[in-house]
């Protein structure tokens, strides 16, 4: 089975920074891109960024310069370094871990159970 645990979060103030982690736990699976992903209510769930396990990153516009992603392959975490805050960046953050089957084939993506980042202006 698939576990992630998400980390970190909080309240922090706008231009302020917040470090989210996920720990995966994935024992047999073919692991390939992981990221984060986050929503508010009423709204679809949006990347914010992927990382695959080469170390090749991709940010959501809004954020880019601004939060940075990285991965540890060793230890099967993803974490996520956001800075210069904005209140519109307040969500619940979502860790995604991307499996792939014994060919190579996308099988499914797993999600962790969020946690929430609140920017106060």
């Amino acid at each position: 089975q698939v576990q992630l645990v998400e980390s970190g979060g909080g309240l922090a103030q706008a231009g302020g920074s917040l470090r989210i982690s996920c720990a995966a736990s994935a024992n047999s699976f073919n692991m390939d891109a992981m990221g984060w992903y986050r929503q508010t209510p009423g709204k679809q769930r949006e990347l914010v960024a992927t990382i695959t396990s080469e170390g090749v990153s991709n940010y959501a516009d809004s954020v880019k310069g601004r939060f940075t992603i990285s991965r540890d392959n060793a230890k099967n975490t993803v974490a996520l370094q956001m800075n210069s805050l904005k209140p519109e960046d307040t969500a619940v953050y979502y860790c995604m871990l991307r499996v792939l089957d014994g060919m190579g084939i996308f099988l499914r993506n797993f999600w962790g159970q969020g946690t929430q980042v609140t920017v106060s202006s």
